[in-house]
């Protein structure tokens, strides 16, 4: 952090199972303060491989819930981290298509912004339509509970177009992301299914990401966002 700005990273990583040194490379590139993960590692070992994943990053870990985590910089607190899991339908049906999904979650804590207390929040939305919805009704009740403006931001899994998006504008959250372009696939960009939604009361841009176009392909299948937020 400098100049009473925080950099914060929401990255949709892929399970931490595409190119490890990749991936590493986009992290440190961003040089963020605060790292909102998405499909973090988890079964067997979950923290250790979420703290051997941060450090490949130069980060610590700091809080997670089930395949979210929120990994901070040295110097950086995540005060009061709060995790709580989130009811989705276990069964997904489209058409003829029937699946099971793993259960939803949310993490979230407070940072400072210069001498501003901000909230920050990582979800990964289901992929069953009615049900995201549900879920993001869950996210906002206990982001109001945090008392502060806050930064909600990962994988909404739904275009900009999608009832969730038009939810979130309703809330009265900016779109950080408006006039940027696809985020996934990271070697095809064709849709905006990734958010970064903040309270109207904290300045904050979307930077350009420093890393190559290789790298990013070979990081994970979604291509992250950088935030940066002024006291």
């Amino acid at each position: 952090m400098s100049d009473g700005a925080l950099r914060v990273l929401s990255y949709n990583v892929h399970r931490w199972g595409d190119d490890r040194t990749a991936l590493a490379r986009v992290v440190r590139a961003c040089a963020p303060d605060v790292m909102l993960v998405q499909e973090a590692p988890t079964w067997f070992g979950t923290r250790r491989k979420r703290r051997a994943m941060a450090a490949t990053f130069g980060l610590r870990y700091a809080a997670g819930s089930a395949r979210n985590a929120i990994l901070v910089a040295e110097g950086i607190d995540l005060g009061e981290p709060v995790r709580w899991r989130i009811w989705r339908p276990f069964v997904r049906r489209r058409l003829n298509f029937i699946a099971t999904q793993l259960p939803g979650g949310a993490v979230g804590g407070h940072v400072l912004v210069g001498t501003t207390r901000l909230a920050v929040v990582c979800c990964h939305l289901g992929l069953h339509i009615l049900g995201r919805q549900h879920e993001l009704e869950q996210i906002l009740n206990r982001c109001r509970t945090f008392g502060t403006p806050y930064l909600l931001a990962g994988d909404l899994n739904e275009e900009p177009d999608g009832p969730v998006w038009k939810r979130l504008a309703e809330e009265g959250l900016v779109d950080l992301g408006a006039d940027t372009g696809p985020t996934f696939s990271s070697t095809d960009p064709h849709k905006r299914i990734d958010g970064a939604l903040l309270s109207p009361t904290v300045n904050a841009r979307l930077r350009h990401v420093p890393a190559t176009r290789d790298d990013l392909a070979a990081a994970s299948d979604h291509l992250p966002l950088l935030i940066e937020l002024q006291a």
